[in-house]
């Protein structure tokens, strides 16, 4: 067994001690690892041998995205459903369907396989834990002999395209929402800065072309059991008192609607309340100030949810941002908002700042109070759309977020990346934490979302664990980050020093081993079978971190020769080192976000650190 292979078996193996007690053999042996982690998942058989064909039994309430999903499941493995063979039953009715919104019962015996779910989603998220549970068993496969009650702790879940800068494109988010359909998350907030017609042309009607696009999104986030929300962002110049601009934020809805939108949301995020856009607000509400704007935006959303949310079929409850979304003080604004707000408007909020480094559920209670109602978190993580994240991509795991928070919290919505794939690896962690907190771990979670990426292949997932390492750090909006750089390698480091002054010189050769496995982890991430959008995205930091790992190996190489005594190859090895690190620290992101082409940031201030202290 490789390197490479030992490590993922080893993560492997914790994962699934995690997830729940190992069983006598006689049962099938240990749990599967499923993401996100059910609420209840039993052995029940041994593994079941998938024949060639199988009876796909369905009923009159079988969801039709969850039968493409299983029919597509199963071809996938090599096994069509001509209507014979072990009998697999799909529906709306079945033992032991749990009671809540979007659960699901499946077993895997002998006798079958049974998916039951209380809605169409959940008969949809019964097929993707389905999906999580084939393994080889000789030439073909078998599926994991297990029961599994499951559903959501949260009703929300899923992520909000809110940031700054170089928009997705289509395809990007039409790979955003497969991906939020395939771990269970159920909401997509469409709220792109980047389309001028949710914000500065908010009042004008899409173009065709645009119109056409938006509905295309639509109906792949049906096909996946996502909400499309649509944001409008009037308050930039909205007249909060004029008939006129009400009728347009109802036409602006009712233009998708059309499309089969369902869900809406009007933010009052990064808006002054400082000053009205027209002189009928101060006549309608007073001067300008906390208490004034709050009673202006109570009322548009008041009269909306009126005049369109409950006037429309199908129609969710209208959600809104509100100007105050960072803290937990109590003011006038909150007040207009807590005694005078429809008790239906889903009111978000991005914790105690706008990148919070935690969340608590005595924080989200808190804030709950202050609201007069259950909030849903606008979490700013992976997004790196500001100044502190600038030349960075964020790939640390979702964490410091309280188990707890459901009982305060109607949802999770997490604001990527520019970088779409690169989002999803936090992103994976916020849906398996939004769908069960209780049972929730970073430290399984995110090998998980790594190993997904590089298509379940153990020697990329092996590499772009490394990788990731190096793209570690969490910045805040201040200046400590609330997850640190690269600790893997911190750790690797401070090891390396501790035994290279005891005068253990065994040291070097154990971190050139790491130091190999930065240098080659590019080629492995380009050449395997990780998601090629990621590899496009991460490009940049992948050709850094060729040179980074490169010169680390040169200088650890150049210190074993003085070591030796052979000053003449330790300077040569060590002028060689010097070029690979000017040569990474040339390597520029590409103009990706809106802080423009910067350094593609590495392990920055851990690997640049070590290389210096061996320069000596």
């Amino acid at each position: 067994m490789t390197r490479h292979r030992a490590l993922f078996a080893a993560v492997v193996t914790v994962a699934a001690t995690l997830t729940g007690t190992a069983l006598p053999a006689a049962a099938g042996g240990a749990l599967p690892v499923v993401s996100p982690t059910p609420q209840q998942i039993s052995r029940v058989s041994a593994d079941v041998p998938l024949p060639r064909s199988v009876a796909l039994v369905t009923d009159s309430g079988t969801d039709a995205a969850a039968k493409d999903l299983l029919t597509s499941v199963l071809r996938d493995h090599g096994v069509t459903d001509r209507g014979h063979g072990l009998v697999v039953r799909l529906g709306s009715t079945g033992r032991d369907v749990p009671a809540q919104a979007e659960g699901y019962a499946l077993s895997v015996s002998r006798a079958g396989i049974t998916i039951g779910g209380r809605d169409g989603a959940g008969q949809y998220y019964g097929v993707q834990t389905l999906r999580q549970l084939f393994v080889r068993s000789g030439p073909g496969w078998a599926v994991r002999g297990v029961a599994v009650r499951d559903w959501p702790n949260m009703a929300l879940r899923g992520s909000i395209e809110g940031f700054y800068g170089p928009p997705w494109t289509t395809e990007d988010r039409l790979r955003q929402l497969a991906f939020l359909g395939e771990v269970k998350a159920n909401t997509y907030i469409y709220s792109a800065k980047d389309d001028t017609y949710l914000r500065a042309r908010w009042r004008d009607p899409y173009p065709a072309g645009e119109l056409a696009t938006l509905g295309q999104l639509v109906r792949s986030a049906n096909a996946h059991h996502v909400e499309f929300t649509y944001a409008l962002s009037p308050g930039v110049s909205v007249c909060f008192s004029s008939a006129a601009d009400i009728a347009a934020v109802e036409a602006k809805f009712q233009s998708v609607y059309d499309l089969g939108v369902r869900s809406f949301s009007i933010p009052f995020d990064d808006i002054s309340y400082t000053k009205w856009n027209c002189d009928a607000d101060r006549t309608a509400f007073g001067a300008p100030g906390q208490a004034a704007a709050g009673t202006a935006q109570v009322s548009l959303l008041n009269t909306i949810t009126e005049e369109f949310v409950k006037t429309h079929n199908g129609v969710r409850p209208l959600q809104t941002v509100p100007t105050e979304y960072s803290d937990l003080k109590d003011s006038s604004y909150k007040t207009e908002l807590r005694e005078h707000l429809d008790p239906s408007v889903v009111v978000q909020w991005t914790g105690t700042d706008v990148v919070p480094p935690s969340v608590t559920t005595d924080e989200a209670a808190q804030v709950s109070t202050v609201y007069g109602r259950k909030v849903f978190l606008w979490d700013n993580y992976p997004v790196n759309d500001y100044e502190q994240s600038a030349g960075r991509l964020l790939l640390a795991p979702y964490a410091q977020r309280e188990a707890g928070l459901s009982r305060y919290l109607n949802g999770i919505v997490a604001n990527p990346m520019n970088q779409e794939a690169a989002s999803e690896v936090a992103e994976f962690g916020a849906a398996d934490f939004a769908w069960n907190d209780a049972g929730y771990s970073p430290q399984r979670s995110w090998p998980r979302a790594l190993a997904r990426l590089a298509g379940d292949d153990p020697r990329a997932t092996a590499a772009l664990t490394v990788f990731a390492d190096l793209e570690h750090l969490a910045p805040t909006f201040g200046p400590a980050p609330w997850q640190p750089q690269a600790p893997v390698l911190a750790a690797k480091a401070a090891r390396f020093w501790q035994r290279w002054d005891a005068g253990d010189h065994r040291a070097l050769a154990d971190l050139r081993a790491y130091a190999v496995r930065i240098r080659d982890a590019a080629g492995v991430i380009r050449d395997g079978r990780v998601q090629r959008a990621f590899v496009a995205e991460a490009g940049p930091w992948l050709d850094a971190t060729e040179l980074w790992g490169g010169a680390l190996v040169t200088r650890l190489d150049a210190l074993a020769a003085a070591t030796r005594g052979d000053q003449a190859t330790a300077g040569r090895l060590t002028a060689a080192a010097d070029d690979l690190v000017a040569r990474a620290q040339a390597v520029k992101t590409g103009n990706t976000n809106r802080w423009g082409i910067r350094q593609a940031l590495v392990g920055d201030g851990v690997l640049d650190t070590l290389l210096a202290q061996l320069r000596g």
